[in-house]
C-alpha cells in the first residue's frame, strides 16, 4: 500500500473511534424520551393563576412619583382664611354677583386708587365724578376748591404701588362694600401761587398708607365700584 493509503486509513479509524465516544456519552434515541421543556415554547397555555390576587404598588408609587389627581382648593386662598369674616363677607358677595374675584378686585382697585389720587391732586373734578359716590365727590371737589383759592397746586408722581390688601369684604342688602388697605411710594409737594413750597418735598420718596372702601349697587348693570369712605 502507498502513503496514500495509510493516511486514509489512519483517518477513518480516527472517525471511528469519536463516532464511538459520542455514542456511549450520548446514547441512542429509543423513542422514549422526555419531551422538551415546555417553558420555553411559545404555544405553551400560561400556568395556572392563584384566585388569592395581591395587588402591587404601581411603578409611580414605588418611584415616589406624586399622585397627579387635583386636589380641591379654597376657593379665596391667597386672600382669605376658610372660616374667616373676610371669607364669609366674599360668599356673600359672590351669591350678589358670581363673577366676584379678589384678585381681579385688588387689580382695578389699584388703578382706581393711582387715577382717584392723580385727579385730586391735577384737580381734575371730571375724573373724580365717575369715581366717587356723590358724597365723596362733594368732600373732595371742595377740598379742590380751597385749595384753588388759595392759589395752590400739587405736583405728584407715583413710583409704585406696594400693597392692596383686601381687609374686609360685607354685604348690606344689594350693597357690597370691600374694604382696601393701601402701601405706595410717591412724591408729592405743593406750592403757593407764588411757587413757593408749602408742604411736601420735589424729589424724596414718601411712604404712603391709606384705607379705602369701595362700594357696588349689585341691582343695577352699572359694574364699576365706586369710592365711599377714606382714611389714613
Amino acid at each position: 500500500m502507498g502513503s496514500f493509503d495509510i493516511i486514509t486509513l489512519v483517518f477513518l479509524g480516527l472517525a471511528v473511534f469519536v463516532i464511538f465516544k459520542l455514542r456511549s456519552v450520548l446514547g441512542e434515541r429509543t423513542g422514549a424520551e422526555p419531551p422538551p421543556f415546555e417553558g420555553l415554547r411559545r404555544d405553551a397555555p400560561p400556568p395556572a393563576r392563584d384566585e388569592k390576587v395581591v395587588t402591587l404598588p404601581s411603578r409611580e408609587a414605588e418611584a415616589g412619583i406624586p399622585d397627579e389627581t387635583p386636589v380641591p382648593t379654597f376657593r379665596w386662598e391667597g386672600f382669605a382664611e376658610p372660616g374667616s369674616a373676610l371669607a364669609t363677607g366674599f360668599d356673600a358677595i359672590a351669591a350678589l354677583d358670581p363673577t366676584f374675584q379678589p384678585r381681579t378686585f385688588s387689580a382695578g382697585a389699584k388703578a382706581a386708587y393711582e387715577m382717584i389720587v392723580t385727579a385730586y391732586n391735577n384737580g381734575d373734578r371730571k375724573t373724580l365724578k365717575g369715581l366717587l359716590s356723590r358724597e365723596n365727590f362733594e368732600a373732595f371737589s371742595q377740598d379742590i376748591g380751597e385749595r384753588e383759592t388759595r392759589g395752590e397746586s400739587v405736583q405728584s408722581t407715583f413710583v409704585s404701588i406696594d400693597k392692596a390688601d383686601i381687609t374686609q369684604a360685607v354685604a348690606k342688602g344689594r350693597m357690597a362694600e370691600v374694604t382696601v388697605r393701601f402701601a405706595s411710594q410717591m412724591i408729592s409737594a405743593t406750592k403757593d401761587k407764588a411757587g413757593t413750597l408749602v408742604d411736601g418735598s420735589l424729589d424724596k420718596v414718601e411712604t404712603v398708607t391709606d384705607t379705602w372702601t369701595f362700594a357696588r349697587d349689585t341691582s343695577t348693570r352699572d359694574p364699576n365700584w365706586r369710592l365711599v369712605a377714606t382714611g389714613e
